[in-house]
């Protein structure tokens, strides 16, 4: 293979596809890749899709039509399609953008690099789609964007059949990794200086699964609990249906599980909730919520939330409003419905009209943006634990703030002292709250530093020594 040509991954849609480009990223440079700086053209782009957004065919089109004069004026140029509209669209990709050279799926991350080749030596676009995973992607090799926080995934797929969804039909059934190997891999990050992990799964909750283990994920989370040098841990996303008051118990037990909770809520209509086939009902959720908040007084409740889903009515929007009211959710997704070819929400009958579902939506988006700001103020004057975040933070004036996540996820702008060090990356730094807003929030008394081995993880990665960061997957446990 080539060696010594530079590239570029850009991410579209969830979690689980910036960890796949992690992979990706990793796998390019197994194979003599390296990564491009910026302003310098890359000799590959990869475009890791999301198939989820009704505009994510556009984007993705749009973006390669704007390459097309790039790579014939670029001897050499490659341009490869992965991801979720790669394995929804297959073939369509070439047809449409002849001038891509490879199309490959959710399942066959680690084939890039010979299907590049290949493509180049036969000098015709590569297409290969397989329709189950071949190798769970966290064997493959990792280039990870941050030092001090990475993502770990538990399980591949989904099972449930949701109406509105199509990511069961391009990522599979689900996959479970076994308890030994997911641990290893946390063990072997926090040896290199990562000190927040982020468990990533379609249904996260729903792990063990595959092994017949209803318990496994309140097991695992416990697990985290005992791995030295780990401070913080987080999950996404879990489903209602499989959200056990032992998860419950593991998360309230286990002091490095964070008090935070993402768990979708899609709708407040049990109307509604029905034709989506969400196996639970407004009055589950909302029991949910209160035992959380019984075990965790101080746990920040997210969600996501679709609005004008086929036959919703105005009473059935009122639902959702309802439950937004009572949850106080410290911030949603909130989305309008768009129909996606291939499930069946997209045949249904009743179709709520474009601008009627703007309207619901922006009355939807008013609520939950006031619920947060309310919610945001009662935090100040409240003392936070910040895990200083990359990049520059933000500058209101003549103040440059650094920013990060407080325990419970909360976006934190931080004005630093004078008289105590700068904060690094990856350090801690405590701080008091003195001004809420609904996105974030504003600490100007800052009180103490923690410098953490995850901060001299970033100075090292950023020195210009630096090699760079190319993790290969630690040797697995029983």
């Amino acid at each position: 293979m080539q060696t010594g040509r530079t590239y570029e991954v850009r991410t579209y849609g969830c979690q689980m596809n910036a960890h796949d480009s992690e992979r990706i990223s990793g796998v390019l440079e197994d194979a003599g890749y390296r990564q491009a700086v910026d302003g310098q053209a890359p000799d590959l782009v990869v475009f890791n899709t999301c198939a989820v957004r009704e505009n994510a065919d556009n984007r993705l089109y749009g973006n390669l039509g704007h390459l097309a004069p790039v790579k014939a004026s670029t001897p050499g140029m490659q341009i490869a399609v992965g991801g979720c509209l790669a394995q929804k669209d297959r073939g369509e990709v070439v047809r449409r953008a002849p001038w891509v050279d490879v199309v490959f799926g959710t399942h066959n991350l680690g084939s890039l690099p010979a299907l590049l080749e290949r493509a180049r030596i036969e000098e015709e676009a590569q297409v290969e789609i397989l329709e189950s995973l071949e190798v769970f992607p966290s064997t493959l090799p990792t280039r990870r964007e941050s030092a001090y926080a990475a993502w770990v995934s538990i399980s591949v797929g989904c099972n449930n059949t949701c109406t509105f969804c199509i990511v069961p039909a391009l990522r599979g059934r689900e996959k479970d990794r076994r308890p030994g190997d997911i641990l290893a891999e946390i063990e072997a990050l926090v040896g290199e200086g990562v000190i927040e992990i982020t468990l990533l799964g379609q249904n996260v909750n729903a792990y063990g699964v595959e092994f017949g283990d209803r318990g496994a994920f309140a097991d695992l989370l416990r697990a985290c609990g005992s791995v030295d040098g780990l401070e913080r841990v987080r999950f996404t996303s879990p489903h209602p249906r499989d959200f056990t008051d032992d998860v419950i118990a593991a998360m309230a037990e286990t002091p490095n599980v964070m008090p935070q909770l993402h768990m979708p809520l899609q709708s407040g209509s049990d109307r509604v909730l029905q034709a989506m086939r969400r196996s639970y009902r407004a009055d589950r959720y909302l029991g949910i919520i209160e035992r959380v908040r019984a075990a965790m007084p101080d746990a920040a409740i997210t969600t996501d939330i679709i609005v004008g889903f086929p036959g919703e009515t105005e009473d059935d929007f009122q639902g959702t409003l309802d439950v937004a009211r009572a949850a106080r959710f410290a911030s949603a997704f909130t989305f309008q419905y768009s129909q996606r070819p291939g499930t069946p929400a997209a045949t249904m009958p009743g179709q709520v009209p474009k601008q009627v579902v703007q309207e619901r939506y922006d009355r939807l988006l008013a609520l939950v943006e006031d619920i947060a700001w309310a919610e945001n103020q009662t935090l100040v004057g409240r003392t936070v634990d910040v895990l200083v975040a990359e990049g520059e933070g933000r500058k209101d004036g003549a103040t440059a703030r650094i920013s990060g996540r407080a325990a419970d996820n909360r976006l934190v702008h931080v004005t630093p002292s004078a008289e105590l060090p700068n904060p690094r990356p990856g350090d801690m730094v405590t701080a008091e709250v003195t001004y809420a807003a609904p996105h974030h929030l504003v600490a100007d008394r800052m009180l103490a530093v923690r410098a953490t081995r995850a901060g001299d993880a970033w100075q090292a990665r950023t020195s210009p020594e630096s090699p760079g960061v190319l993790l290969p997957m630690p040797a697995l446990r029983p």
